[in-house]
């Protein structure tokens, strides 16, 4: 009989290829995500002791005493504004230099790696220059203030600036990768349709906000729901420039994490896990809302 027509089988270990090529990333995320998660969820109806021990389950405790906690619901509020003070600007200012380095102006390469360079810097890194920047005694925007007869200020320990100091130097520090992003967006932008737009009268503003800011809103979708999530769980930067204070104006719910489970020999697992379970359900449900609402004005050419 002839072979025509015939499919032939794959075989038993040609099957199994796609899966040997998963398992490297299945194990990671195994190891570094499903199982810290799956801790995390057991240990927030736990109770500990001093020692973190686990001491037994005690249902919704722990999620009882965060609702009628007034310094959990403050830490919310302070995670709220901190999310709008970082992703807003971050994202404005990002596009309004990306639509300026289109332009043909000279050094326009110089500009664009000035202003990117931040993306290159580290948390860490970036924190420690604010650091010195807010310096109240030797910082260099005192040292300006200085200069125009104004008195010194406490950028990292007054109670009213301290959150817009850290919201600041969040914001610098996302500008780099926001502005790559834009710019990017820019670049690909088909080049007919902005020159049809431009002959038919369309110049200046009225073209950036007909024309060009729809063609974006792939990218600006992309940069509010990833620059949100990275706001949500910012820490390095607090850690580093306030410690949470003062008078807890700066401890986001990630901070307050840090500080029931680890800073000052607190050994709150339960209390920490139930906190990070709220944190994990107020990214999914707002990534939700984003997806659910904004996505609907995204202009996917």
């Amino acid at each position: 009989m002839g072979t025509e027509g015939t499919t032939a089988r794959p075989r038993p270990l040609q099957s199994l290829l796609p899966y040997a090529y998963l398992l490297p990333a299945l194990v990671v995320f195994a190891v570094f995500i499903f199982s810290p998660l799956v801790k995390s969820v057991i240990l927030s109806v736990q109770g500990t002791d001093i020692l973190g021990n686990p001491t037994g389950f005690v249902g919704f405790v722990n999620y009882t005493k965060l609702v009628t906690d007034s310094d959990f619901l403050k830490v919310l509020g302070v995670t709220a504004a901190f999310t709008v003070l970082t992703v807003v600007p971050s994202i404005v200012i990002g596009l309004a230099l990306a639509l300026l380095l289109q332009t043909r102006i000279r050094l326009v390469r110089f500009f664009r790696t000035g202003f990117a360079l931040p993306f290159a810097f580290s948390v860490a890194t970036a924190s420690v220059v604010f650091q010195v920047l807010y310096n109240p005694a030797s910082g260099v925007l005192n040292g300006i203030l200085s200069l125009v007869g104004t008195g010194k200020v406490d950028w990292l320990t007054n109670p009213d600036l301290a959150l817009w100091s850290v919201s600041a130097a969040t914001v610098w520090m996302q500008l780099g990768y926001n502005l790559l992003v834009l710019s990017a967006g820019l670049g690909a932008l088909p080049e007919e349709v902005i020159e049809a737009a431009r002959l038919d009268g369309a110049s200046g503003f009225r073209l950036q906000r007909s024309i060009v800011l729809p063609l974006l809103t792939p990218q600006l979708f992309f940069l509010v729901v990833t620059g949100t999530i990275h706001s949500l769980q910012s820490f390095g930067q607090i850690k580093i420039l306030t410690v949470g204070g003062p008078e807890n104006r700066t401890t986001t719910l990630v901070y307050s994490i840090y500080e029931q489970a680890f800073a000052n020999n607190n050994s709150n697992y339960g209390y920490a896990s139930a906190q990070a379970m709220v944190l994990l359900l107020i990214v999914l449900i707002v990534t939700a809302l984003q997806f659910g609402v904004l996505e609907r004005r995204v202009f996917y050419r």
